[in-house]
């Protein structure tokens, strides 16, 4: 049966490259696109198209937008193919939903063809790779991290919304070295915001709950 694919990928030579493994077994129609708004006119024509998709080189604000257009065409079913996938990335994507795939760009070729002949029979493939930059990823946040005595209190001062001033002016400190121990607590954690911070906090049972702003 011939299938319907869009290559969602504006590197030339990745394109002709997957054009020619969609073609390698029978004729299917290929249509391509290079931005967001493109591709959501031809999956409005084609609703139930294989999306080849590198997420990296396309104008998608975030994996939210990705995957409301994804809920939005719940016919289509997707490949994630990039050189450079986050691991909160992956983990997003492969919780959330099962019409995405997942393939690394610099990864093998049978990986690739695995994801065409999967998706061609409307099921799912994560390569390897994939699964275990997952793996990891959840069992490092699940792991406590070591905060010191200091860290764990500037991490509660930081859940009930103090601000690096006045965490200083509380403990007699000043702003820099509050906002070196903030640097420390967030590289420990792996986080970028002080949200973050509370929400691992929380989960690590670092602090109660109770006392926090959220």
């Amino acid at each position: 049966m011939m299938m319907k694919y869009i290559l969602a990928d504006n590197q030339e030579l990745t394109r002709y490259a997957l054009e020619c493994l969609i073609q390698e077994k029978a004729a299917n129609d290929v249509y391509r696109s290079s931005d967001k708004a493109g591709l959501v006119e031809l999956l409005k024509e084609h609703e139930n198209a294989i999306v080849l998709l590198d997420y990296t080189l396309f104008d998608f604000a975030d994996v939210d937008q990705l995957l409301i257009i994804g809920e939005r065409f719940s016919l289509s079913q997707w490949i994630l193919i990039s050189e450079e996938l986050t691991p909160s990335f992956l983990r997003r994507v492969v919780y959330s939903s099962h019409q995405f795939s997942i393939v690394f760009k610099d990864g093998l070729l049978r990986d690739v063809r695995e994801a065409l002949r999967a998706t061609a029979c409307h099921e799912r493939f994560i390569s390897q790779r994939a699964l275990e930059v997952v793996i990891h990823h959840q069992q490092e946040e699940e792991r406590p991290s070591i905060l010191t005595e200091t860290e764990t209190e500037i991490v509660r001062a930081i859940a009930q919304g103090k601000s690096t001033k006045e965490i200083a002016a509380e403990r007699f400190s000043s702003v820099h070295t509050i906002t070196t121990h903030r640097k420390n607590i967030f590289r420990k954690l792996g986080v970028n915001t002080a949200h973050e911070v509370v929400k691992y906090a929380l989960r690590a049972g670092l602090v109660d709950s109770s006392e926090f702003y959220i």
